[in-house]
């Protein structure tokens, strides 16, 4: 009896891992697609954690289903359960389980951001890829065909970088491209090079997040933020303001161009021709036809001027 059990429990822990392992493969397709080589990483993560918690879920789940089922009291049965009382050695265990499981999820996690250069917040913020650690970079690869899926390996080549400033305020992102002084209200990057951010904020704090890239940080007023990331999937993607930053903070979006590099420096070279122009922007115009609606005396913000670039979506 005590061999059918044990066989019996095996073979129930084999299902709900195999389930689980599925559960967590199955998590990315809810994702946007991996414009980033840091994307891979934030999935691996992100699927460690839905496999792990749909074990728990499924195990804890299907033992009260069972007790339910096949351990209820019978119909009119008001006698008092059986007098059990404390056991040290299961206290001990599901004491420790916990405990080593959010130990093995702070570990694998710093691990993936280290991985990914962030640090966290620092007095003077300079996000890096740590000395010995391997970047998220993308490897070398046709730039005309989609890149690797979510089970290949990350590549520890390191591209050239490309640097670009980018200024927020209430509400519109500004890029500017040192190289060639050009300016632009969408982001333009080259596939499989990495991308370094020098970050501002004129006015109060904004969030710089690109869904498909999985990559997020907070532009502090007052401090020069540095970011870095690798775009390896040529495509068009979302840029975000992802902090509440003001009236019209959902306006605060830009298109993010991740391109060749024959088409990237074909971009650079057009934009270069073009007279810099006043850009479109949502915030100022709902501002503008808002404020003849406004009853005189309440308060509002308004929008920082739209910004005047070479290139603008």
């Amino acid at each position: 009896m005590k061999i059918r059990n044990i066989l019996i429990l095996s073979a129930i822990a084999i299902a709900l891992t195999a389930v689980s392992l599925w559960i967590g493969q199955w998590t990315y397709s809810w994702m946007p697609p991996q414009a980033a080589a840091e994307s891979q990483l934030v999935d691996k993560l992100f699927s460690f954690l839905i496999t792990l918690g749909a074990f728990i879920f499924l195990g804890v789940t299907g033992t009260l289903i069972y007790s339910a089922i096949f351990h209820r009291a019978e119909q009119y049965d008001t006698s008092d359960g059986p007098p059990i009382e404390g056991n040290i050695t299961l206290e001990i265990v599901w004491t420790a389980i916990p405990v080593l499981l959010v130990f093995w999820i702070a570990t694998y996690s710093y691990q993936i951001y280290e991985q990914m250069g962030i640090q966290g917040p620092m007095e003077a913020m300079h996000i890096h890829i740590p000395t010995g650690m391997k970047s998220a970079s993308a490897a070398p690869i046709n730039e005309g065909t989609e890149t690797r899926g979510h089970g290949d390996e990350e590549n520890v080549n390191i591209l050239p970088f490309e640097d670009i400033e980018v200024n927020a305020k209430q509400w519109a992102w500004v890029f500017r491209y040192p190289k060639t002084g050009i300016t632009s209200t969408e982001l333009h990057l080259p596939v499989n090079h990495r991308i370094r951010l020098a970050m501002q904020s004129e006015d109060v704090l904004h969030g710089f997040y690109i869904p498909a890239f999985r990559v997020k940080q907070d532009i502090i007023p007052n401090r020069n933020i540095d970011f870095e990331f690798t775009p390896i999937r040529i495509g068009k993607y979302e840029l975000t303001d992802s902090e509440f930053s003001g009236t019209y903070f959902a306006t605060m979006r830009a298109n993010v161009v991740v391109e060749s590099s024959e088409d990237y420096k074909k971009w650079l070279h057009q934009a270069a021709n073009r007279k810099p122009c006043t850009a479109n922007n949502q915030a100022a115009s709902e501002y503008a036809q808002e404020s003849k609606e406004l009853i005189k005396g309440w308060a509002t913000v308004a929008p920082a001027q739209a910004p005047v670039v070479n290139y603008s979506n």
